[in-house]
């Protein structure tokens, strides 16, 4: 079987195609922030996971990190390392590499960039956000660089993400309407973790052009993360 980054590199070569078609269906109306995240996978150094995953090897994990609760956008979500592309960017690689060093502590140069995927535009957010894939050559230590920012900064197993038993959906139901979307249930050093929404939607769309995913329950409900209220502002 090919290594993670050699299928990884074929799914660039080939074209990945539309992953986040759930996304694309709420267009942004007028014009979009131009944002990047870092999709960063790489052999962990630590305990590796201890199922035995039929695509992928159980040393193989992805960067993710906890954002702060008391952020006004997407409070105590797990997300990529990212954010907007500033004017001394070069482009939306050198600010996925920038952000990630900022929020987790990461060293740039241990990171290949492997490529990029087509452009996601966020309707809520109003950003157009770019997902550079990454290989972590040399891995280096990461942190929560600043605790406003992000809660924690942790290495997820691929195997257990693709863990049928981890999988489900979450559901937001609002005015009589429904929302699902894929869901990742993980324990952590720091504690269990959700992911769901935008990170999860595009890990799903990964997992399933690499032909990674296994076959998992859609029908199986993940309850959203209870966040504590938002301090009173003045």
């Amino acid at each position: 079987m090919p290594s993670p980054r050699a299928q990884l590199e074929a799914l660039l070569a080939r074209g990945p195609g539309d992953i986040s078609p759930a996304l694309r269906a709420l267009p942004v109306d007028g014009e979009a922030r131009a944002a990047a995240v870092l999709i960063l996978f790489g052999v962990l150094d630590g305990i590796p996971s201890r199922r035995r995953a039929a695509h992928v090897p159980s040393d193989l994990d992805v960067l993710l990190l906890a954002r702060a609760s008391t952020l006004r956008a997407h409070p105590g979500q797990v997300a990529f390392p990212g954010g907007r592309v500033d004017p001394d960017d070069e482009d939306a690689v050198a600010a996925a590499l920038r952000e990630a060093c900022e929020e987790t502590g990461l060293d740039p140069s241990g990171v290949e960039v492997l490529g990029t995927l087509p452009a996601v535009p966020l309707a809520f957010s109003r950003h157009e956000v770019t997902p550079v894939l990454g290989w972590w050559a040399r891995p280096t230590s990461v942190r929560a660089v600043d605790r406003a920012e992000s809660a924690a900064v942790f290495r997820a197993p691929v195997a257990d993400l693709l863990d049928p038993a981890r999988r489900g959906s979450t559901v937001i139901r609002r005015d009589g309407r429904e929302w699902r979307g894929p869901a990742f249930a993980l324990e952590t050093d720091g504690g269990p973790q959700t992911v769901w929404g935008f990170t999860a939607m595009v890990l799903d769309g990964l997992f399933d052009r690499l032909g990674w995913t296994e076959t998992w329950d859609a029908a199986r409900e993940i309850a959203l993360p209870t966040l504590p209220p938002h301090p009173p502002t003045s």
